[in-house]
């Protein structure tokens, strides 16, 4: 699904094609394609790749380590790496820590916690749900009570995605427990290997345990690690969510998610005939390519009008909905036609080295996986359920 270009477009397209072909690793790209587990080592050797060439974070500004890409050159590096099956860049450094940091940080936070997340030495993660506040954040309990030059952080976090790899994590704490509890949050960077931090993995539906419980126990953290000012970390929340839904809006994902469709739907036979070929099974994945064409227009007329470093307004709701909703249908479809495959599902199967033999085509397995995995889409980053009220509330304000 390819959108209009103009020639230096086009040869940045033709630029990173060449890249991809050079670059990417085959083993990398098969594990990917084939849905396998990738380890930290994987991640961290694909992300060094790019930041040779000032790609890792192609969208920063070039005074902070970036390419000052715009939102179609960005739209472009997504759409070619995901139909590479390069491995996702992890965006808790590079696409939602650094622009908080660009617009928030001090002088001194951007002088040293910037480069550290381009050349590798900090893995981060996100500290933002716990038990009983997910899409209802401000209702965080996390407390973080000044001492000295120190705030002393107690409290839980859940469903923190890769914490298991991370060295560091930036989080929402409660500074103030008086006056309404938006007004008494602040945002806080924490050294994992804090003494006083446990992590706990959870085990989610496909067998793999991608999250977490992480639980502070009297951490102290440096009160200079604090971004932005006491009691303002809402503001910072909110900034960093609306960038972070327009991203999980996933148009390369859903396009490479349709490609595997198509591909899939091509070799499986209905009644004599590949299955891509019935009139009602076309109809369907006609319809989920317009709707993506779609959403891939608007995603880009968002992006734009947020270039000059603002964070996208409602529409980043829209995007969340909108995109979750349309992976979430691809992949249904990727299990429908999947047919009998899809159902032995064995998660061992996907561990790197497995000697699992998969029942009937290679695709199958991933397809499953994806599928379960992918029905978090539309609750992560805010409920699909939040956003709409959001939308409406918007409107009715209008």
């Amino acid at each position: 699904m390819d959108l209009s270009y103009t020639d230096r477009q086009q040869a940045f397209r033709d630029e990173l094609r060449a890249f991809l072909d050079e670059k990417l690793p085959k083993h990398l790209s098969d594990k990917v394609k084939l849905g396998q587990r990738l380890s930290k080592e994987d991640h961290e050797a694909w992300h060094a790749t790019l930041q040779e060439r000032n790609w890792l974070a192609g969208h920063w500004p070039e005074e902070h380590g970036g390419a000052g890409w715009n939102a179609v050159e960005r739209h472009i590096f997504e759409e070619e790496t995901t139909r590479a099956h390069a491995p996702r860049i992890v965006p808790f450094g590079i696409a939602m820590l650094g622009p908080v940091l660009m617009k928030f940080g001090s002088d001194a936070q951007k002088a040293h916690w910037l480069p550290r997340i381009l050349d590798g030495t900090d893995w981060w993660c996100q500290g933002y749900s716990e038990p009983g506040a997910g899409s209802d954040l401000a209702s965080l309990k996390t407390t973080a009570e000044r001492d000295g030059d120190h705030y002393v952080v107690n409290g839980q976090k859940t469903w923190t995605t890769l914490a298991q790899f991370a060295d560091h994590i930036f989080c929402l704490v409660r500074t103030r427990k008086e006056g309404k509890p938006q007004e008494g949050i602040s945002f806080l960077l924490i050294d994992m290997d804090d003494p006083g931090i446990e992590v706990r993995p959870i085990v989610l539906i496909d067998g793999e345990a991608e999250v977490n419980e992480v639980f502070f126990n009297d951490v102290r953290v440096p009160a200079k690690n604090l971004v932005g000012e006491e009691h303002k970390g809402w503001t910072i929340a909110k900034y960093l969510l609306t960038h972070e839904r327009t991203n999980i809006a996933g148009v390369g994902f859903a396009s490479q998610a349709l490609a595997n469709l198509k591909r899939i739907a091509g070799a499986e036979m209905q009644h004599g005939r590949p299955l891509i070929e019935d009139p009602l099974f076309a109809a369907e994945v006609a319809k989920l390519e317009i709707a993506l064409m779609a959403m891939a227009t608007t995603n880009l007329r968002v992006v734009s009008a947020a270039a000059d470093g603002s964070a996208p307004g409602v529409e980043s709701s829209m995007l969340k909905v909108k995109g979750t909703v349309i992976r979430q249908e691809i992949n249904n479809l990727t299990r429908l036609a999947c047919g009998p495959y899809a159902v032995p599902f064995v998660s061992e199967a996907l561990e790197p080295g497995s000697n699992i033999e998969p029942v009937g085509p290679a695709y199958a397995m991933p397809a499953t996986a994806e599928y379960f995995n992918n029905r978090k889409l539309s609750i992560y980053g805010g409920s699909n359920e939040v956003q709409k009220s959001i939308i409406a509330k918007t409107m009715l304000e209008a």
